[in-house]
This record gives structure tokens, sequence and C-alpha cells, in this order.
């Protein structure tokens, strides 16, 4: 992995790099991703705006599974990986960092100037009124709501959501807004199925037309959310380069790709391109 490592290295040296992050970087903090190693798309269909919004019954099951899938999101913590962007970050190698996660983890772990590209799961969103609520306030109300809701969590997703028994999920009540007492809640992601926000989109492309190199983590590029990053800077001549396990639908636009757990291979490079902290004997 040495060679590897000095190898991004010479990229990363000069600065100037905007880092899009997935799944994948979340994976050693206990967050499954959907496609890599630990994917869970193949046992799970994750839910899409049209059902949440169209089907109470859906919804219903939503909510359960997320009530509980949040108390194991909620526990995680920023892994070495996290930690590496922000060291990188903070020596003035990284200018911003783009994520398609949900879970709030470069935040926790140090990073400024994150675009959450998909939302936090951290709050919640009511549709008919638009006013965002803490999701620790929804979940004290859910809990108030459905004493005694304690089932057997066999799997956690990306998005918070578990996978449950419909047995589990029958009797679950689901709460309104709490500000105008009617309005359908919804965490403050980007569902399947739903867009990005144009406004955000449109930062991104900046930031990536300013980059002078874009570093992709941990994502395998499936979704056009995030793959039109990487046409864009091949577009504007803006160098990619990719670390992930597995393979990528934006490896032919690639300088260099790399295939490595990003918990040993980001502390590795940032060790390599920042100097560590001399403590001073007095």
């Amino acid at each position: 992995m040495t060679q590897q490592v000095d190898a991004v290295a010479e990229l990363v040296a000069a600065g100037g790099v905007v880092v899009l992050s997935g799944a994948g970087l979340s994976t050693e903090s206990g967050i499954p991703d959907y496609r890599g190693p630990s994917g869970v798309a193949r046992r799970h269909t994750p839910m899409t705006y049209q059902t949440f919004t169209g089907d109470a019954a859906a919804r219903r099951r939503y909510w359960a599974r997320s009530h509980l899938g949040w108390r194991l999101i909620v526990r995680a913590a920023p892994n070495d990986g996290h930690r590496a962007v922000a060291r990188l970050q903070h020596a003035g190698l990284v200018d911003a960092v783009i994520t398609q996660n949900v879970d709030g983890l470069h935040t926790a772990a140090g990073s400024a100037r994150v675009v959450e590209l998909h939302g936090r799961l951290d709050e919640v969103v009511c549709l008919d009124c638009g006013n965002l609520t803490s999701r620790e306030e929804l979940d004290r109300r859910l809990r108030e709501a459905n004493p005694g809701f304690d089932a057997a969590v066999t799997a956690v997703n990306p998005d918070g959501d578990v996978d449950l028994p419909d047995a589990a999920v029958a009797a679950f009540r689901v709460v309104d807004c709490a500000f105008c007492r009617t309005g359908m809640l919804k965490p403050d992601v980007v569902f399947f199925g739903e867009t990005v926000p144009a406004s955000r989109v449109a930062r991104c492309f900046d930031l990536v037309e300013r980059a002078r190199l874009l570093l992709v983590l941990g994502s395998s590029l499936t979704v056009m959310s995030g793959r039109r990053f990487v046409l864009r800077a091949a577009k504007r001549g803006v160098p990619v380069v990719i670390v992930n396990q597995g393979p990528t639908r934006g490896d032919g636009y690639a300088a260099l790709t790399v295939d490595a757990p990003l918990g040993r291979f980001l502390p590795a490079l940032t060790d390599r391109l920042v100097a560590a902290p001399v403590d001073v004997v007095s």
C-alpha cells in the first residue's frame, strides 16, 4: 500500500482538493454501505419519496424501523478515515467536503465547509409547513406515543432504516408536525426518487470547478447524484483520484484509482503529508 499512498500524496500535496465522500467512508463507524463489502442493497430496498408520501402503511413501517435505527446511528462516532480528512483540511490541503452521507460524521470529526448533498438524519422537516425540528425531539415524541416499542433489530442501513418484520410495526403510531399539528414529517434527507435542491447542487458544481483535484472516497458512484461531479471534473480538466473498495462507475474518468480500506489508507496518507504535532516539554 506504500506505493499507492505515495502516488496519491504526490497529487494531494499541492492542495486545492475537494473531497467527495460516500457510504464506504462510514462503514468502519458501524454504518454499512449499499454496494461495498458490507452492502445491504441485495436484501433491502431503500424507501422512495413517492412511497413515503403516498402510502400511509409504508410510512408507518418506515418510521417504526427508522425510530429504532436512529438509536444506532446516533451512537456512531467518526472513524480514522473521517479524522484523516479533517486533518488534511486543517493542514490547508482540502478546501471542502461534499458528502453523500447523511450521518453527520464529517462535521463530528472536525471538518468544516462540508456540503451534505443528501441532507442530515438528525433533522426532521414538515412537508406541509416546512418547519425544521431536531431528530432528538422527534425521538422523544415517538417514544411517548409508543411506550414499550422495542423490537429486535436485525440490520441497520445507511439511511438509518432497519430490517423489521411487518408484525412488529403493525401497532406503531406515527406523529404529526408539532408546529402546524397536521403536517407530515420526514427526515430532512433526500430519498430515492427525490431531487437534491438545485442551489445545493450548484454549490457543489462550483466547488468542483474551482478545485485543483477531486478526491473521491468510499463511493461506488453508481447513482448520478454523486457521479455527476466526477463527470463535471473530467469535463473541466480537474484531475480525479478515487479511493474505494471495489470498482466504481467513475474509474474511467480517474487519473488514479486505489482499491483499499479507507480506515487504513487515509491515516497513512495524512501521516505522509501532515507533520505530527510535537509535544513541548518545559
